[in-house]
């Protein structure tokens, strides 16, 4: 894959291939879809639209993840 675009991920701008799904970003990212919540310029995505939502450059991602107790920001290492 060609790093072709650069998105928002929570908070910090990164460099992603090109042409990614949410559930293709996921991936990338080594984040397991079942586990977390994406917003994508502010609107939450169903996790049934995962594969389905393209993300451009300059989108604006938020991935969170579930955890006991709360919800915690996904570190976009």
């Amino acid at each position: 894959m060609r790093i072709d675009m650069q998105i928002i991920l929570n908070g910090e701008k990164k460099d992603v291939p090109d042409d990614l799904t949410i559930i293709g970003l996921l991936e990338h990212l080594k984040i397991q879809p079942q586990r977390v919540a994406v917003e994508l310029n502010l609107d939450i995505v169903k996790k049934d639209q995962y594969a389905a939502t393209t993300i451009k450059n300059g989108d604006s991602l938020e991935v969170v993840s579930f955890m006991g107790g709360g919800m915690q920001m996904r570190n976009s290492e």
